[in-house]
């Protein structure tokens, strides 16, 4: 199926930790996703494979009789909820290739790409990647409504759990660091699948499209900061001077590796680690040469420097000559390999994990259904934000019955990747998840000799083109001047590299939500003149030519009216003496005090107590000046409501009119 690139972009900036997906992501090499589409309205999900199949079935066959239309429309009910009852029994073995070969690339990048995160972000077993990458994905499988969206592990999301594991482990010293590592893992895990599951529950999917740009490019530089100093420490050997010294925060660690990394650097594991990443980024260039030749632009680069590092370490004894490996992996389940993840040593960590478990679910949210949308646009079936989040919370309940799983989510690259191979449905997903399992049993033995600093230098490529958009950004922020979302941007980067993740995260959020709230009670109003010669009245703004009436001000308020109405309306006393324009409280006025004030009302719809209450204190107000009043085009419901708060009393009946035009007769005729 060809891609859509007609419609207009939509620019988002992920959480992953891929090179296509961080770049990609940001307008200009990215799918082509409409904001507002399709996918946003719930209808029902058209069958598997097709379209149109429900228009085409109601016109070719009769009505059916009222028992068949409640099983149609409880069968409808199931296929919408539950997507795997639509594409399972609708599956064309056509697909099964495309399926087939996907799994296996996917599985290919996923197991290098889990040990890495586990390990070296999260700071646990590489079991807990491997495991975000097998178990939450089957649940989603069933629930999910994106066919191509591949639901592991994610770059940004596990340095987060990371950090909060790290900082459990100096609070309990005498505790086992494992077990404390994997209690705090699942206790995130658990409140992150209720989180998600709370929010799509309440319909709340629309948190997409909240968030601005700015802030996520601010956090999405920042992660790339934090990433690339927490990789640089193992990739020059000092994690051990690390673990002595124990710097807390990421400036601590630049001061760190700025005092350290000429006299305490391990030569052999420097050579080692930048060796590796310079050789993956040319590995990539010379992919990219071949982007025709499929069977050269699919080799998996990760997994063969994996592969071949292993090797090398083991010829070399590389262990021997103090560069640190992976050693042995224990894939320790205890008795069961479901745990219910309530048990005491998890119930501890709840409540101090929460708002990391909070930051995860949204920040994880938001790329997944950016890597939905995209794939439903270019395939052709609809993308329910609210039932993803359901799908997305239900996928890391299950995953936290498995002790020290990962929060798992969707990425933008793997998804692309996925579709782009021939995943057609979620079995691409499940031939990945049964391809980790068996790798996760029996071939982490394998991978003894692994360097860890090499687990380093793949992280460190995956992030290396988080920096790419932020020159083009800057400029594009610049040449429009947006000061607003350039300092939002600084704000979260800054807080986030200068004190953490979390609270630059928190606080632009924070930051953000204020402003779409002041922006959305933001009551709009105008100033409307007479068009000279005639009875027509227009907006200043948009008129020139048209003329005020003197010592009258016509003031026509654009919207209803809420409780957010208070401050706006106080901009009524700007309007008295500056009009319209822009101008400094400090600045002489620019027109006379009105002797009389006509509201316009046509726009206000509706009107809520407080704004009722508060439109009272003001017609007071004026009328204690002495002001006129008048109020034209008042629908009836809110004259009602005028009527029994006294504003009516208040006025009188003769201060209300039908139009305009009668009001201002009125006025000018004394």
């Amino acid at each position: 199926m060809s891609e859509d690139t007609s419609g207009p972009r939509f620019v988002g900036l992920s959480t992953t930790s891929s090179v296509v997906s961080l770049s990609g992501m940001v307008g200009r090499h990215g799918e082509t996703t409409p904001l507002v589409n399709q996918q946003d309205i719930e209808t029902g999900p058209a069958p598997y494979g097709t379209r149109n199949d429900d228009a085409s079935e109601a016109n070719t066959h009769p009505p059916p009789s009222s028992s068949s239309k409640r099983n149609s429309k409880f069968a409808r009910r199931v296929r919408y909820y539950v997507p795997s009852t639509a594409w399972i029994p609708d599956y064309s073995l056509s697909y099964l290739g495309g399926d087939l070969l996907a799994g296996i690339s996917l599985a290919a990048m996923l197991i290098p790409q889990s040990v890495s995160y586990g390990t070296s972000l999260a700071k646990l077993s590489p079991t807990a990647g491997l495991f975000a990458a097998s178990i939450p994905p089957l649940m989603y499988s069933l629930l999910g409504g994106s066919r191509q969206l591949n639901v592991a592990a994610e770059a940004a999301l596990s340095l987060l759990v990371g950090q909060a594991v790290t900082e459990y482990r100096h609070n309990y010293p005498k505790e086992d660091p494992n077990h404390v590592g994997v209690s705090v893992a699942t206790a995130i895990g658990l409140q992150v699948g209720l989180f998600a599951s709370f929010l799509g529950f309440f319909r709340l999917g629309f948190l997409d499209v909240v968030l601005s740009r700015a802030l996520l490019r601010g956090f999405v530089t920042a992660i790339a900061v934090v990433i690339t100093i927490e990789q640089l420490v193992p990739m020059f050997g000092l994690t051990e001077l690390e673990n002595k010294l124990q710097p807390e925060s990421t400036l601590d660690k630049i001061i760190f590796l700025m005092e350290y990394i000429w006299t305490d650097s391990h030569r052999l594991t420097t050579v080692i680690s930048f060796g590796m990443l310079e050789s993956l980024i040319l590995f990539r260039i010379f992919k990219n040469y071949f982007k025709n030749t499929w069977w050269i632009y699919r080799l998996p680069e990760v997994l063969i420097a994996v592969v071949l590092a292993t090797i090398i370490s083991k010829d070399f004894r590389w262990d021997e000559r103090g560069v640190a490996i992976l050693g042995d992996v224990a894939v320790n389940t205890g008795a069961h390999f479901f745990k219910f993840p309530l048990h005491k040593s998890t119930r501890r960590f709840i409540r101090g994990t929460t708002s990391t478990a909070i930051l995860i679910t949204i920040l994880g949210y938001l790329d997944s259904i950016v890597a939905a949308k995209q794939n439903g646009d270019r395939y052709g079936h609809s993308i329910s934000p609210n039932r993803e989040l359901v799908a997305l919370g239900a996928a890391n309940l299950f995953g936290s019955f498995v002790p020290g799983t990962l929060p798992a989510f969707g990425s933008i690259v793997r998804s692309r990747i996925n579709g782009e191979i021939g995943a057609r449905s979620q079995l691409a997903s499940l031939v990945a998840v049964a391809i980790v399992l068996l790798a996760t049993f029996f071939l982490l033995p394998a991978l003894y000799y692994l360097p860890k600093c090499v687990l380093a230098s793949i992280i460190c490529l995956f992030v290396v083109s988080l920096f790419a958009e932020l020159p083009h950004d800057l400029i594009y922020f610049y040449n429009i001047g947006a000061w607003t979302d350039f300092a939002m941007m600084s704000i979260t980067f800054f807080l986030s590299v200068i004190w953490n993740i979390e609270i630059g995260i928190v606080v632009s959020l924070i930051i953000s939500l204020l402003l779409v709230i002041r922006r959305s009670s933001k009551t709009r109003m105008t100033i409307l003149g007479r068009i000279p010669g005639t009875d027509q009245w227009r907006p200043v703004t948009d008129n020139p030519e048209v003329e005020d009436v003197p010592g009258a001000l016509i003031v026509r308020i654009r919207e209803s009216l809420d409780f957010g109405a208070r401050v706006h309306l106080l901009r009524l006393r700007r309007f008295e003496l500056y009009g319209v324009e822009r101008a400094h409280p400090s600045d002489e006025p620019r027109r006379q005090t009105p002797r009389v004030l006509v509201f316009h009302m046509a726009d206000v719809e509706t009107c809520d107590a407080s704004a009722v209450q508060i439109f009272h204190e003001l017609l007071e107000t004026y009328k204690n000046r002495g002001v006129s009043l008048f109020v034209t085009h008042l629908r009836p419901n809110i004259r009602k409501m005028f009527e029994n708060a006294g504003i009516v009393n208040m006025l009188g009946a003769d201060a209300f009119y039908d139009t305009l035009a009668e009001a201002m007769a009125k006025v000018e005729g004394g």
